[in-house]
């Protein structure tokens, strides 16, 4: 009985063990926005949002969490009571949106490269101020010069705009409270 006992214990530590040795994984590919996806926050469906949405793939999951706006995506990442194993983050590149009413199914940018406006006359799908994502920080710039607010990346957006109301859009007199987890 206890040559048993031993012999189940090795196995189960040999599998546990294969099962945290694993290499790197490669980062997934985002997943195309339809009519199925339901906002992590507000329980809605995505599409019936104006403004550019998120997605957000954690480690083992094989389907994405979806948000109704970049912003709220982007808040997912600084609360600290949500998942820390995230795999990919992924927001509308509004540079190829056809328009601020339909950011697009399928044209996803990697949220930590993106370049931000924020600050701006834009509001999201709940009348939040949004995070407005681009994937070059020339479109960025144009859209910040025809509708206010500041370019920022990633790692510069306050947690304070995000999480907060929204009024500070200047990244230099909030740069304590930027505590994102890639």
């Amino acid at each position: 009985m206890k040559g048993v006992l031993i012999s189940v214990a090795a196995a189960a530590l040999l599998a546990l063990t294969a099962c945290s040795d694993e290499g790197p994984t490669e980062a997934p590919a985002p997943f195309a926005l339809t009519a199925e996806a339901m906002g992590h926050y507000c329980g809605m469906n995505v599409l019936e949002h104006p403004g550019p949405k998120g997605q957000i793939v954690l480690g083992r999951v094989p389907e994405p969490i979806w948000f109704s706006s970049a912003r709220d995506a982007v808040a997912f990442t600084m609360l600290p009571e949500q998942p820390k194993d995230i795999a990919a983050i992924f927001v509308s590149d509004m540079g190829a949106a056809q328009e601020w009413k339909n950011p697009g199914a399928e044209n996803w940018i990697d949220a930590r490269g993106a370049f931000y406006v924020i600050g701006s006359s834009a509001q999201g799908g709940m009348g939040a101020p949004e995070t407005v994502p681009f994937s070059t920080l020339e479109a960025a710039e144009k859209f910040a010069n025809e509708n206010g607010g500041n370019v920022v990346t990633f790692e510069e957006i306050p947690s304070s705009y995000v999480l907060g109301s929204g009024g500070k859009t200047n990244p230099e007199e909030d740069a304590d409270q930027m505590d994102h987890e890639p």
